[in-house]
């Protein structure tokens, strides 16, 4: 079986280390754990891990964050994976920072990557990972809070929220959505 696994984030390193790239770096620690490399190939950086039996496509889209659903809909259709075995990780403010929570559909929530998705995949039944971001901005400052660096507090606690959510990642594809959402959305 074979699963695309996305990353949502914004090429370039003014970028790297933001709330805003959380999908690429947990795509990152995934692959690097797996002894995977990511290539340049069309619309994005892609990685395969194998795992019990399963492919795993991992894509960090290069079209911005804005325009991501180009290259979902584009790896979907290369590789003839269907919406309920794809999984978009993305960040959240409207979640509190390290919590993840799994849903199998919904909203875009105000995220303009999941936006895009919707768009051109027509419809917004699909798999996400919802990494959370926090909400500590003051009004109006919404962009700059995203696009900022982590806090040293953030960033001590960033490793073993990763691990958690490549976990979710892996169970995933394994044993299911609905057993994953049992497993970690109480976490």
């Amino acid at each position: 079986m074979k699963y695309l696994i996305v990353g949502l984030g914004n090429i370039g390193k003014e970028y790297a280390d933001t709330r805003h790239n959380i999908g690429f770096k947990v795509l990152d620690a995934l692959a690097e754990s797996s002894n995977a490399l990511f290539s340049t190939d069309r619309y994005g950086d892609i990685a395969q891990v194998h795992h019990k039996g399963r492919t795993l496509l991992l894509l960090k889209p290069s079209t911005y964050m804005n325009l991501s659903g180009k290259a979902v809909a584009y790896w979907m259709q290369k590789e003839k994976i269907e919406p309920d075995r794809i999984f978009v990780v993305v960040d959240d403010i409207a979640i509190p920072f390290g919590t993840i929570r799994i849903r199998a559909k919904g909203s875009d929530g105000g995220h303009n990557g999941l936006k895009n998705i919707n768009e051109l995949l027509g419809h917004c039944t699909y798999p996400r990972l919802r990494f959370g971001i926090g909400g500590n901005f003051p009004k109006g400052m919404q962009i700059e809070y995203v696009l900022g660096k982590w806090t040293d507090e953030e960033a001590a606690a960033m490793p073993e929220r990763i691990t958690q959510a490549c976990q979710a990642i892996m169970s995933f594809a394994t044993i299911g959505l609905e057993r994953t959402m049992n497993l970690f959305n109480k976490k």
